[in-house]
């Protein structure tokens, strides 16, 4: 595909109507990025992302998707192409965030296979299938981008399946970098810490907030939009020469 591409930007954020996935949107836009965002079950908050950035002269759509669903994402990947087509009269986009997963909270011993089935087919299986059959519509010498986890390298009780796939993300990203450098496609993983949002674990009592923020070097917990800002800033040819690299969005944990 046609790396000479001076038409305005498109991204595909997944999971991006609440949250991080919302906070990537949203500065992706601010930047002056084009946004498809993803939804599983919440058309509104959704329709309320699309709504902002449209309203603030960008342009966005929502699409809804289960990513742990693998066997819709042949007809998502031609909605895709339907979409771009439609609304932005071309073949191709040229970002992907990999961002949509689920949480756990369950200790090694309460873990059943059925906890452990839904974390791998949303968190890596999901990651896997969607970027192998979104890729051939992502432009020559664009983006990929996989939202990993600081528990990929530091260990809490109660979520190592969800802190193993994502180590495993983090590998992923590495060999899609290498399979698809002749495509001068950049893939990094970008790891949040400990970030104030529901999904993040953020949302408890004062005492185990103030404990995770005494952790951080920051001394406090990260924001969504810590997280959003950082995506989007390297959505773009200033992070050229980044490419295969987990980085941390953390404000320096266990430093």
């Amino acid at each position: 595909m046609n790396t000479e591409n001076k038409e305005t930007k498109i991204v595909l954020v997944t999971g991006g109507s609440r949250g991080i996935g919302k906070s990537i949107a949203l500065n992706a836009a601010a930047r002056g990025l084009d946004v498809i965002l993803t939804y599983n079950n919440n058309v509104d908050h959704a329709t309320a992302v699309v709504d902002a950035i449209n309203r603030n002269g960008g342009k966005a759509v929502a699409l809804q998707l289960d990513s742990s669903k693998t066997n819709t994402f042949n007809d998502f990947a031609t909605r895709i192409a339907q979409v771009i087509k439609k609304d932005w009269n071309r073949e191709s986009f040229d970002y992907l965030v990999n961002n949509a997963g689920i949480a756990q909270r369950a200790l090694i011993k309460d873990t059943t296979e059925e906890i452990f089935d839904e974390l791998v087919n949303t968190n890596f299986k999901g990651v896997f299938f969607l970027t192998q059959k979104l890729i051939p519509l992502i432009n020559d010498g664009g983006q990929i981008i996989n939202i990993s986890s600081g528990l990929a390298r530091f260990a809490f009780p109660g979520v190592a399946v969800y802190g193993a796939l994502k180590s495993a993300t983090e590998g992923l990203t590495r060999y899609f970098a290498k399979e698809y450098a002749a495509r001068k496609i950049r893939v990094n993983s970008v790891a949040p810490g400990a970030i104030d949002t529901e999904f993040g674990g953020g949302k408890g009592d004062d005492s185990h907030r103030d404990q995770i923020a005494s952790m951080t070097a920051l001394g406090r917990l990260g924001l969504a939009d810590d997280v959003g800002a950082f995506v989007a800033s390297i959505l773009s040819e200033d992070s050229r020469f980044v490419n295969a690299q987990r980085i941390e969005v953390s404000g320096g944990m266990f430093i």
